[in-house]
């Protein structure tokens, strides 16, 4: 600390000069000063070093640190920025600044910067595009709250778009931001609206204080400060700051820490964590050498993998200033928001300078890689206050930006930062607007390390966004250019050709390469909106932005090239990565080029012009022209050259190609080919050449599908895969369908078919003369291979005619398109809306337009209360199906065939898939119909359907002939639709396919005409499933023919004989077929009738065996003992469960089977032990204060439970029966294998086998212990007499009193106490259990000790016992709670495992005193029997209001037998003793409720003479106000009271009804086995109550009294009444999870104001909703973790453990899901319940639609935490996915 001291003056003369500083005289004195700039340099200089950063104070404490703190503050706002606020206003700072914004003009801007996590809005309909957002605020109060819109979370950094209307397509304002009037007209100069004065004042300060910030920001000497800062006196203390880096981990950082600076683990991390959120950390403090020491360490240590952290050792001073600096620049950013003639002003501060590059903001902008993460945002948050939100300036520092561009990218792309934090994410700001030295600013982005949201590139969202500026920029700066010649500059690496050639994609690569991709996020800011008007500036200058861009794909033009593997397998897998993920980014780019150039005609000329130019210079560079051949085939020859995609080069990659076939359409869509074919190059387009780099690519396609590339490994088959997915396919796969049209509608249909076939490398089947013989291949492969390619083949030739959505190749809108999309996806089956959105193609503003089509064409089905919202094709669609739609993969296209016949047969319709009716042509496309006429293709049908007559060996497949006559189909569709066009002209029908097919072959082969093969074909019995399509073709060449025989002669329309015998022929045919099937259908069915028969038969006998021995297990028929005497007063409620009245279980043989070796066996005392499956966990769901802090385990007492039921422990079982043996052995397996396993791998397994879990072997339920279970209670002895209560109290107390003598070591001269007849101490009872049996009851009760204390096992303990009778009260009272939650009656209505586990638990609680010490026992049942009748030998008994009495209960009944073994006089029966103890503890309670009661509820007078009930309630609430001396108050109405303690005492009845029920084994009463009413008197009397409970009390008064006195006098009772203590009310409301906002946007607000508790304001990561007690925590970081049990765990965690005993239900609110956590090692993810409109859930907030609370959804969570199900589905989730096994939970 000295060394400190010498540093700064001692505190208390900084504090006396505080006091005598006055702002307003030095404000006063730097007025009149000649140079200010110099006083004010001056005054920092002097008071700068010492008020900020006075070194660390050795491990101050975090109150201390905060302190400190806030000493700064206060000392900065008074020093530093008082008397700037004073020289600025020339009054007092407040009043000056209230009257500042009084006479400022709102702007119509919202500007609001939005946090980290914070919720925006974006409008789907009106929103110029995606980047359109509104804050939460302006978003409610605007018109798009009814429209469709997209929620997303910020990543921070953003603003608000509300008032901007070039953003918005409609409603650009808020209520809140709509311009007035007067604003209007807001061109006037906002300054002038300023004194002159104050003006002059605000452009010096403000220069003074922008370049004293900006020079210290900027600053690069380490001790050295700019000249006038110079201290008075200089220290030579420094700091080692540590600054930040993308590229070392957490846990790097936080070793090399802790080895340098020699810190604790805790407070390296506290250092990381700072310098992760701020960029830089001081990490020590002292002289230069002691410093420099820790540098070298943290260098030395980080240099090995990669570059070293970057460690600076600096000055005190000059850190000092540069905190002042970043104060001083939010200090300018406050300043500013008081008036806009202010902010103009600092915007003309910050922009103006002489030369290049020489204003402040220029100077802050460049400099911005060398800043850290801090500085960075501060300056970019003024950047936005300031020049963003000023209109004028923002032009004016959009071209700066502009200008920059190319070196900030540079510096960004060498940079270490995210960009967030670059200047370069700004672009979004300027670039769509689309009216912005753009190079530099990214490169230097590209060499940074930080990410982009952090770095000055960013701010190109704001800039480029925005059209009029993005067009300007354009125009002026020419940015499309800019940005596509940094972006082309950045990737380097060209192979021979100059084409792309990516290295290995290292992550270092994949670094770099994701920086350079913001380039092209940019790009796509520019183009994002298309212009309306063009002008000749823009379209010169687009066009040059165009050609750079052909520049950029022609290096794209066959990157990564393939050449087939032959003999052996590929070494290394090729990259392919970067070239893809290049192509998926530029896609959405290349579309809007597209629509850019479809809004004018003169660019889309020009640019087809330079498009084609481009893609002839490729193909200049093609060398395959060497070998020219000429294929000749049905009378045709063509001129090609010999190449083989099998055995040459070829890529995947042509987007010249595919932009030329994109302009192509354009022409034909802006029918700009009808209007200027004079201007178009057409002559100049070779179609041979263009179809032939597509073509080369399709067959590549075939040739894999067909296996012929197995040996090039997995990058091949991947790129495949892209090539048809749908985030690729619109730029790659349907380009080069559509350039195929282009180039067949251009060429003789004949040769274009030749050259496919010749490509595809089946020209020699087709051309050999004995073509329909079919060729014997030896080899088995080849065939295959050849009949692959042929179906593949054909199935393009489909693709090339049939397809015709695409707005320019058919006459059809985009809707038609995305419609039959859909409507292709529905035929597969059903889809969830996200399944929809994610099979059709996004547009650049992530439209899909599915909404606008899909109401139209599918109705939607809800989600229950599992699943999600389906979509399904209306019926009358589905003759729209199309089997060979052209994006359907083969799986697609199976299972939609299977669909669509499935659901012919169940219409009754017959199977075919005829082609649909296709959309007519454009006329640039017509001539493609001609294709199906041409003779090569009749050729090619003809030979396969040959094939198919005589099928011989393996020469041909049915989806060959499919294939083909899909073909046919098209041709007839086509023919008739000419006919029907045609109006009755037969001239003008070019179109004659029939007579084509009737034709017979040609000379060699003379075999049958295509039509003849069909009708033979129609009955082969090996083509059963195409017949109905044989059928229907046949049926559509008829129909022709009817119609060229109508309009050839129009005068002779009967239709000739022969062909009506052929009509009847085949409707004869038809109806025989319908028969046969009718047959068929009526045999099925017959079948399946007697198989269900059977199967109910057989059912039916195994339900009696079934029910019989259920009917065993339960033996709780009501059934009296033998010997019991007939029972005189028969009342309606006859079935008594507790006292000498009980009605005991039959007497009967309870036999269960072992699951494990399926032996039956009855439960004997004596016999093998038998034992349930069961999870015992602690629990905090009945909880009425989570705050108790937990007992400390070693010297907690659990004896008496309070009230408050602050923890408990809960069993569960799921009902399983076994050998206690063959458990063991089965256990033991477990932990054998367990112990192999951890040796092999170390993960987790979804059970904790070292803390006794094990999943149970038949249901695999989590358990972690077993229930013995043991046979039922004897019947009643009837033939003792019943004493009453005084008596039986009297002996209780006698026997205390012995036992307390016998275990007290009194000398013998003391008089012994009376002991009663037959009541022997020393008596040892026998054991009525067999060893294994006892075994099991200690095995039991350890389980219940171990997890309700958390300690070890320990039989010696005293309070084993305790907890396992607890375990037993708690579990009946949870499930009593919801049974009542439920409305469900008391008994009847568990399942059978909670009745399993509820009966063997009070059964084992009723035995488990027989395996401790006798004394033990005695002991808990005196201080329990103390608890009711008061005894002052005992002390530290709780008083009545801290006893939960349901517990009392069990405990005493359960602990009595101790005491009554003890007694052989052979005189008293046990149960009457639990009836008085009921009655005891029932009268104790209704004290308790009377003296918690509430009664300030509106007295409803009844009438005045109150019923017995009223007036006995009364009596006892009046003696208790006089034992308490009127504490509590007076209470007039009787009828009240008496509502109160019926309602308060009901839980407990029945809970106790459910004990004794279990414990005795008595059948319920009727009226409790149904939810209605009369429950009240059957509960009491069958727990042998009297209805009017009060008569308890009444009819023992005199004896109760002086206990009711004694309780009350006990002085807990008075302090808890009068204090106030936790009072607890009964009846105990249930506990409910917390309520959730109806929508999830509520939740993400709150969450994102949330800051991390520990860290200083920080935004917190990962906001996380505990759903039990709704506390935020900040979870999965560093910043909040502790220690539990010696680990460190995260928030979530940690939170678990207070919560809920480890047991947690959270929302993490920036996923969208719910997290559910147990223990340290355990957790599952579960669906949330929000929904979106189409009932689905949203986990991780990807889609963005609005969300909203399913109470369902969230009623279900809640019952499985009521339940204690949590840990089973945990225990389930992580069995089925073992991923979930692997997260490390306990950081959460």
């Amino acid at each position: 600390m000295a060394a400190v001291e010498s540093d700064r003056d001692p505190p208390s003369a900084l504090c006396s000069e505080f006091l005598n500083f006055s702002a307003k005289d030095t404000a006063s004195r730097w007025l009149v000063a000649s140079n200010l700039e110099q006083e004010v340099y001056r005054h920092l200089a002097m008071y700068v070093p010492r008020i900020l950063c006075v070194g660390p104070n050795g491990g101050v404490s975090s109150r201390e640190e905060q302190r400190e703190e806030q000493r700064e503050e206060l000392a900065c706002q008074l020093l530093l920025s008082a008397p700037l606020e004073w020289l600025l206003l020339g009054e007092e700072p407040a009043a000056g600044l209230a009257q500042l914004q009084e006479n400022n003009q709102p702007s119509p801007l919202c500007g609001h910067v939005f946090k980290v996590g914070e919720p925006t809005y974006s409008c789907r309909e009106c929103a110029a595009d995606p980047t359109c957002v509104l804050c939460m605020q302006c978003f409610l109060s605007s018109i798009h709250k009814d429209h469709r819109y997209r929620m997303t979370t910020s990543g921070g950094g953003g603003f608000c778009d509300c008032g901007d209307a070039e953003a918005w397509k409609k409603g650009p304002y808020c209520q809140k931001h709509i311009p007035t009037d007067s604003n209007r007209d807001s061109e006037e100069d906002p300054v002038a609206q300023l004194p002159a004065d104050l003006v002059a004042r605000g452009y010096s300060i403000f220069s003074i204080i922008l370049k004293y910030a900006v020079d210290l920001l900027t600053w690069e000497q380490e001790d050295q400060l700019p000249a006038g800062l110079e201290p008075p006196e200089r220290g030579d203390m420094y700091y080692c700051m540590l600054f930040n880096d993308e590229v070392h981990t957490y846990e790097q950082v936080i070793y090399t820490l802790q080895k340098a600076v020699n810190c604790s683990q805790k407070e390296a991390v506290s250092f990381a964590t700072t310098v992760d959120r701020d960029g830089r950390k001081s990490v020590r403090y002292g002289d230069f050498q002691f410093c420099e020491q820790a540098k070298s360490v943290i260098v030395r240590n980080t240099s090995r993998q990669s570059k070293p952290l970057r460690v600076h050792v600096m000055h005190s001073s000059v850190v000092a200033h540069q905190c002042f600096a970043l104060k001083a620049l939010s200090w300018l950013g406050q300043i500013i928001q008081y008036s806009d003639g202010l902010r103009r002003i600092l915007c003309q501060v910050g922009l103006q300078g002489k030369g290049e590059n020489s204003s402040l903001v220029d100077r802050l902008m460049l400099n911005d890689s060398k800043m850290w993460k801090g500085a960075r945002n501060i300056y970019h948050q003024l950047l936005m206050n300031s020049l963003l939100m000023d209109l004028k300036y923002k032009k004016i520092f959009a071209i700066q930006f502009a200008k920059n561009y190319r070196r900030l990218q540079t510096d960004f792309m060498e940079d270490d930062h995210e960009r967030v934090v670059s200047v370069t994410s700004l672009s979004v700001q300027l670039f769509t607007v689309p009216t912005m030295s753009y190079e530099r600013l990214q490169s230097d982005y590209v060499k940074d390390d930080h990410d982009c949201e952090f770095s000055i590139t960013d701010l190109s969202v704001q800039i480029f966004t925005v059209p009029s500026l993005a067009r300007m920029l354009m125009v002026e700066e020419n940015l499309m250019t800019t940005i596509i010649r940094t972006f082309v500059d950045h990737l380097r690496h060209r192979d021979l050709q100059g084409r792309f050639q990516f290295d290995r994609y290292t992550a270092q690569q994949a670094f770099k390469f994701g920086r350079v991709q913001s380039l092209i996020g940019d790009l796509k800011y520019v183009l994002i909106s298309c212009p309306t008007e063009w002008s000749d500036e823009l379209r010169l200058k687009f066009l040059e932005g165009l050609d750079a861009f052909l520049e950029l794909l022609k290096c794209m033009q066959g990157m990564d090239p393939v050449v087939r593997q032959v003999g052996q397998h590929i070494e290394m897998e090729p990259e392919w990565e970067a070239a893809f993920t290049l192509q998926m980014k530029l896609t959405h780019i290349i579309s809007m080029i597209q629509e850019w150039c479809s809004t004018d005609e003169r660019v889309l000329i020009e640019a087809y012009r330079k498009c084609l130019t481009a893609l002839s210079h490729c193909h200049s560079g093609l060398s395959d022209g060497e070998q020219p051949i000429t294929l000749s085939l049905s009378g045709h020859s063509v001129d090609t050259f010999r190449y083989q995609v099998s055995q040459d080069k070829v890529s995947i990659h042509l987007p010249v190609c595919r932009l030329l076939a994109g302009l192509h359409v354009l022409l034909s869509r802006t029918e700009v080919a009808s209007h200027y074919p004079k201007q178009l190059p057409l002559s100049e387009l070779s179609p041979p050449l263009l179809i032939e780099l597509p073509l080369r690519c399709l067959v590549l396609c075939a040739q894999v599908h067909a296996g012929m590339w197995r040996r090039n490994g997995f990058s091949l088959i991947n790129q495949i895969y892209y090539y048809h997915n749908v985030k690729c396919r619109v730029e790659m796969f349907d380009k080069d369908i559509i350039m195929l049209q282009a180039g067949a509608s251009m060429m003789d249909p004949n040769h274009f078919l030749m050259i496919v076939m010749s490509r595809f490398e089946l020209f020699h089947i087709f051309s050999c003369a004995d073509v329909r013989k079919r060729y014997r291949e030896a080899n088995k492969d080849l065939v295959q291979q050849n009949n692959t390619l042929i179906e593949e083949m054909l199935h393009l030739i489909i693709m090339v005619v049939g397809e015709r959505y695409i707005a320019g190749v058919g006459q059809v809108e985009p809707f038609d398109e995305i419609r039959r999309e859909i409507i292709h996806q529905l035929s597969v089956r059903p889809m969830a809306h996200s399944e929809l959105v994610k099979a059709l193609p996004e547009n650049g503003n992530k439209e899909t337009g599915l909404e606008r089509v899909i109401d139209n064409v599918a109705s939607f089905k809800k989600p229950g209360v599992t699943g999600r919202g389906l979509y399904e094709l209306r019926p009358e669609w589905n003759k729209h199906f199309n089997l060979y739609f052209h994006h359907y993969s083969r799986a697609d296209q199976s299972k939609a065939e299977e669909a669509q016949r499935k659901l012919r047969r169940q219409n009754g319709e017959d199977t075919a898939l005829p082609p649909p009716l296709p959309p007519p042509l454009c006329p640039l496309f017509a001539s493609l119909v001609n294709l199906l006429q041409s003779d090569v293709l009749l050729a090619v049908e003809g030979a396969v359907l040959q094939w198919a007559v005589e099928p011989s060996g393996g020469g041909w497949t049915e989806s060959m002939l499919q294939r083909v006559l899909h073909l046919v189909g098209m041709a007839l569709l086509e023919e008739q639709q000419q006919l029907e066009n045609s109006s009755g002209d037969d001239d003008n029908v070019t179109f004659n396919y029939t007579c084509k097919i009737t034709r017979p072959g040609e000379a060699p082969s003379t075999s049958g005409s295509v039509l003849a093969l069909l009708e033979s074909l129609q009955n082969a019995p090996h083509l059963e499933v195409h017949k109905d399509m044989i059928t229907w073709i046949l049926k559509m060449v008829a129909n022709i023919k009817t119609m060229r025989e109508r309009t050839s002669s129009t005068c002779t329309i009967g239709i000739s004989p022969g062909q009506g015998s052929e009509e009847t022929v085949r409707d004869k045919d038809k109806a025989e077929r319908k028969r046969k099937a009718e047959m068929a259908r009526l045999r099925r069915e017959k079948i399946m009738a007697q198989m269900s028969e059977m199967q109910k038969h057989f059912i039916n006998e195994n339900k009696e065996l079934f029910q019989q021995s259920l009917e065993e297990l339960e033996a709780s028929t009501s059934a009296a003992a033998e010997d019991s005497p007939p029972i005189s007063e028969t009342t309606c409620f006859s079935q008594v469960c507790v006292g000498p009245r009980r009605v005991g279980g039959a007497q009967r043989h309870q036999l269960v089977t072992c699951i494990l070796c399926q032996e039956e066996q009855e439960l004997r005392g004596h016999g093998r032990a038998m034992v349930l499956a069961a999870f015992v966990q602690r629990s905090t769901v009945l909880s009425k204060n989570r705050h108790r802090n937990l007992p400390d385990p070693e010297h907690h007492d659990p004896l008496f439970m309070h009230p408050d039921l602050s923890q408990g422990i809960h069993t569960t079982s799921c009902g399983h029966i076994m050998h206690a043996t063959c458990w063991q052995r089965y256990f033991e397996a477990v932990q054998f294998k367990e112990q192999r396993r951890q040796q092999r791998l170390r993960g987790h397994t979804s059970y904790d086998v070292e803390n006794g879990e094990f999943l149970c072997p038949l249901c695999e339920c989590l358990s972690n212990t077993v229930i013995p279970l043991l046979p039922h209670a004897r019947s009643p002895d009837c033939s003792v007499t019943h004493p009453s209560l005084e008596v039986w109290l009297k002996t209780t107390s006698q026997q205390i009193a012995a036992l307390h003598s016998a275990y007290s070591k009194q000398s013998d001269e003391e008089a012994k106490p009376e002991v009663p007849e037959g009541f022997r101490v020393d008596f040892t009872p026998q054991n009525a259990f067999s060893s294994s049996i006892s075994a099991m009851i200690t095995t039991f009760s350890m389980s219940t000790y171990k997890v309700g204390l958390k300690l070890n096992p320990n039989e010696q303990d005293h309070r084993v016992q305790v907890l396992s009778w607890s375990t037993c009260a708690y579990t009946i009272q949870s499930i009593e709670h919801l049974l009542m939650d439920e409305e469900k009656p008391l008994f009847g209505s568990l399942p059978c495992r909670q009745d399993d586990c509820l009966s063997s638990l009070t059964r084992f609680g009723s035995t488990c005193w027989t395996a401790a010490p006798l004394k033990t026992v005695h002991t808990h049942f005196i201080r329990l029997f103390t608890a009711l009748v008061p005894d002052i030998r005992v002390e530290n008994i709780p008083c009545i209001l801290d006893i939960d009495m349901f517990h009392l209960l069990v405990y005493s009944v359960l602990s009595y037998s101790s005491v009554h073994c003890l007694d052989q006089s052979g005189r008293s029966v046990v149960d009457s003793a639990h009836l008085h103890i009921l009655h005891l503890v029932t009268v104790a309670h209704l004290v308790q409720i009377l003296l918690t009661s509430t009664t300030d509820e509106v007295c409803m007078d009844q009438e005045s003479g109150g019923s017995e009930e009223e007036e006995l309630t009364c009596q006892m609430y009046n003696s208790l106000r006089k034992h308490l001396d009127s504490v509590l108050p007076e209470v007039s109405s009787g009828w009240q009271l008496w509502r109160c303690v019926k309602v308060g005492v009901l839980p407990f009845l029945r809970s106790a009804a459910l004990f004794f029920h279990y414990l005795n084994s008595t059948a319920p009463p009727d009226d409790l086995l149904v939810a209605g009413p009369g429950q009240w008197e059957a509960l009491c009397s069958y727990l042998s109550l009297p209805s009017n409970l009060l008569r308890l009390h009444h009819s023992h008064h005199t004896l109760l009294e002086p206990l009711i006195h004694r309780w009350c006098s006990h002085p807990g009772v008075r302090q808890t009444l009068q204090v106030g203590g936790v009072v607890v009310r009964f009846p105990r409301e249930s506990n409910r999870l917390i309520d959730l906002p109806e929508d999830y946007s509520t939740l993400i607000n709150q969450a994102s104001s949330f800051t991390c508790p520990r860290s200083g304001g920080d935004k917190s990561r990962a906001p996380t909703l505990c759903l039990i007690c709704g506390s935020m925590l900040c979870s999965q970081s560093y910043c909040c973790q502790t220690e539990v049990d010696g680990e460190d765990v995260g928030a979530c965690t940690a939170h678990a453990f207070t919560c809920g005993a480890g047991l947690g239900l959270f929302l993490r609110v920036r996923e969208s899901q719910v997290l559910f956590v147990a223990g340290k090692t355990k957790g599952c993810f579960y669906p949330p319940p929000y929904l979106d409109d189409y009932g689905e859930t949203d986990q991780g907030l990807k889609r963005g639609n609005p969300l909203h609370l399913c109470s369902e959804r969230y009623r279900k969570i809640e019952r499985l935490w009521r339940q204690h199900a949590i840990a089973e589905v945990i225990g389930h989730a992580q069995e089925a996915n073992q991923t979930l096994v692997a997260i490390d939970w306990q950081h959460l």
